[in-house]
């Protein structure tokens, strides 16, 4: 697909893969003018975020101020019919990914914002794609081999964030015979694999947490049965395979997974990451339940409160399917990296933030020795 002139971000700021998303379309296309819809409240850290981007890039940049799950996204019709007749390509990546959000807040921004997306879409007369960023994770509770075109109704989902998201790619999907669309979906997303950069400490961050925050020579057990594969993918890589597949023609009317394709057993993982921490190896494992209630122990429970969803993934036994994403990624170079080689750097950046963290609520007194 050749390059589009203007293109929608929604996201930004808040959302960490809607930065990405940025950087990736201003560094791959020097022509491209990107518009990103901003609430009223983010503005002052969005324009922080254009003014740390190259000049050249910056200058590229528009933000809208409106909201994405807002009638007409909260722009005026002036606004809003200006840019549904430039627009070429949009990139949906605004969505509540936090277990904590309240049903209401994950309703309105995941369902309702994908409802005027499409509206935008279904008005954008020279719109080439519509890339709605999904999650693998809508398979919820789902056991067993998932394929990239399915996206089956659950009895019940694990939390409101996945029951959303679900409902969001769904009414995405009703569209796809009238708008242009491909589908993304990353399994867990971790951090950049080369900086170790992240938004927020959850998820398999919280074994991490556990174990720097653990007694030096304590062999904590593993949460569940140590047995059934984690897929992790890291931003960097999901933003290269995902940008990669959206503009090739094939992923039209199309949804992928983006995986890990040789996911490790959560034993592993807690494995490596105790190596990394300089930790005794774990042994044993311990009910969710029980893990639940250490995850909340002192130290960890300002940084996560919801530990169990992380915990019921634990507990999930699911394969995805991406001989879709394996096609059109084929000889583009871009691999996803083994989890052994960026353990040690998502150690070092928790540690490095939990110092941070600590000596901002004034909890160092004195450096620390070593």
């Amino acid at each position: 697909m050749s390059m589009p002139r203007v293109a929608l971000v929604t996201g930004l700021p808040t959302s960490f893969l809607a930065t990405r998303v940025v950087r990736r379309l201003l560094e791959s296309d020097p022509e491209i003018q990107l518009r990103c819809i901003v609430q009223t409240k983010s503005m002052p850290k969005a324009r922080a975020f254009v003014a740390s981007l190259h000049e050249l890039a910056a200058k590229r940049v528009t933000l809208l101020e409106g909201d994405t799950a807002s009638i007409d996204l909260g722009l005026s019709g002036g606004e809003f019919s200006r840019l549904a007749s430039e627009v070429e390509l949009i990139h949906h990546c605004a969505s509540v990914t936090y277990l904590g959000a309240s049903r209401d807040v994950a309703v309105a921004t995941n369902e309702g914002g994908a409802r005027e997306i499409v509206e935008l879409a279904l008005a954008a007369k020279s719109l080439r794609r519509l890339v709605h960023w999904s999650t693998a994770l809508v398979s919820g509770a789902r056991r067993g081999y998932v394929l990239e075109e399915e996206l089956e109704a659950q009895k019940s989902f694990r939390n409101v964030i996945e029951e959303t998201r679900f409902r969001a790619e769904a009414i995405v999907r009703e569209a796809m015979d009238e708008v242009p669309t491909t589908i993304l979906r990353p399994t867990t997303l971790v951090g950049d694999s080369l900086t170790g950069e992240t938004d927020r400490l959850e998820g398999p961050y919280l074994l991490i947490l556990l174990l720097l925050n653990a007694p030096m020579d304590l062999r904590l057990p593993i949460p569940g049965n140590g047995e059934i594969p984690l897929n992790l993918v890291p931003i960097d890589y999901v933003i290269a395979a995902g940008c990669q597949i959206a503009r090739d023609t094939r992923a039209e009317g199309r949804c992928f997974h983006i995986i890990d394709p040789a996911p490790l057993t959560s034993r592993r993982v807690f494995e490596l990451i105790a190596s990394a921490a300089g930790r005794p190896l774990p042994r044993g494992s311990m009910p969710t339940g029980l893990a639940a209630k250490l995850l909340r122990a002192p130290g960890l429970d300002r940084v996560s409160q919801v530990p169990r969803g992380f915990l019921d993934q634990l507990a999930t036994e699911v394969v995805y399917d991406d001989r879709g994403a394996r096609e059109l990624l084929e000889g583009s170079g871009v691999e996803c990296p083994p989890f052994e080689s960026y353990v040690g750097t998502m150690v070092r950046y928790v540690r490095d933030e939990q110092l941070r963290r600590r000596s901002a609520h004034g909890e160092l007194h004195a450096p620390s020795a070593g």
